[in-house]
């Protein structure tokens, strides 16, 4: 059995953990959420005449080798917007 001074030092350290996870959790929901601007642009960018002309120059192999170009890739964004949808309407309960 356990002494008051085990237990309550035990309770101490699950409040310490999981008071230290949902602050962590606000921080990364709140960070989220103000990349929202960022990512409506991101979305508007992969549905626009710039993202083709920019797909087909990477296409034709007109683009630097050494470019970074995952929103070239078609199932990135649209993997990443369906994403963050799914997790604004889930963790903050947030809507278009």
């Amino acid at each position: 059995m356990m002494t008051s001074i085990e237990r309550i030092t035990k309770m101490e350290a699950i409040l310490e953990q999981a008071t230290a996870a949902m602050d962590e959790l606000e921080q990364k929901i709140e960070n989220l959420y103000k990349m929202q601007d960022d990512i409506k642009k991101l979305e508007a960018y992969y549905s626009s005449e710039e993202w083709k002309r920019d797909f087909a120059l990477d296409e034709k192999g007109k683009l630097p080798k050494e470019l970074k170009r995952g929103v070239l890739s078609e199932d990135a964004i649209y993997d990443l917007l369906e994403r963050n949808k799914e997790l604004m309407a889930t963790v903050c309960n947030y809507k278009d």
